[in-house]
Parts: C-alpha cells; sequence; structure tokens
C-alpha cells in the first residue's frame, strides 16, 4: 500500500506544525508521509523539542522549512494548523484535501520554564489527539 503524503503548514514551523510532523511519523509512519513547512520559516523551539522527546517522539532531525520547497508537490492532505498560514498559504495545486485545525502558539508562551513547559505539554496533547482522531 503506498503512503498518503500529508503537509503540515504553519507560520514559522517551529512548534504547531513541527509537532503535528513528529506525532504523525510517530503514530502512523507506516501509513503517512509526514512533512511541515512555514510560510515565514525560523527554527525549531527547543521548548516543543524537549516536550515531544518527553513524550517519546524524536525530533532532532527536524528543521524549520520554507512552504516553497514543497509548492510543485502532490499531497493527499495539506493541513493547517494556525489561522495565519491557513490566510497566507498559498494555493497547493497538488493538495487533494484540505484540512484546517488552529492550536494555541507555543512560541507565544511566557513565564517560568515549567509554566512555558506546562502550556507547550498541553498543546503537544491537544495535537496527538486531533491526529488520533483525524489520520487513525
Amino acid at each position: 500500500m503506498e503512503k498518503k503524503k500529508v503537509l503540515f503548514l504553519c507560520t514559522h514551523n517551529s512548534a504547531r506544525s513541527q509537532m503535528a510532523e513528529g506525532w504523525l511519523r510517530h503514530l502512523y509512519g507506516d501509513r503517512y508521509l509526514a512533512f511541515s513547512a512555514g510560510t515565514q520559516p525560523s527554527k525549531v523551539n527547543p521548548y516543543v523539542a524537549k516536550s515531544m522527546q518527553q513524550a517519546g517522539v524524536d525530533m532532532s532531525s527536524h528543521t524549520s522549512k520554507h512552504v516553497n520547497e514543497f509548492i510543485n508537490q502532490d499531497f493527499d492532505y495539506i493541513v493547517t494548523v494556525c489561522d495565519n498560514a491557513k490566510e497566507a498559504c498559498p494555493y497547493f495545486a497538488g493538495g487533494k484535501e484540505h484540512l484546517h485545525q488552529s492550536f494555541s502558539d507555543p512560541s507565544a508562551f511566557t513565564g517560568t520554564d515549567e509554566e512555558i513547559m506546562n502550556g507547550v505539554n498541553e498543546v503537544r496533547e491537544q495535537i496527538k489527539n486531533w491526529i488520533i482522531k483525524t489520520f487513525k
């Protein structure tokens, strides 16, 4: 069976789209090829990498990528995980199905390291549960 290709999009490709990519690979890598990109890529949020590592998902090879790297590729699913990306992303002619689910931005969390980690962990679990519900 050929794996379905999924591209997760967000603004900076630093947190939400990275977590979604990581979860889909971790949970359903036997059925899906997961990718992520951003409209204004930066770098993977260290709190996100730490949170995912604690959940057993290795993101050490993940890098922040620009959406233009994928513009001419075909995908079974194009998934925006933040409202800004939904508005700013180019139209993907090669996207068979477009999905949208907005999550809080971990990069905007403030407070102590513990408070930030708690917020990131909450978003991590929300994304995991959405991935399970949507792609199982």
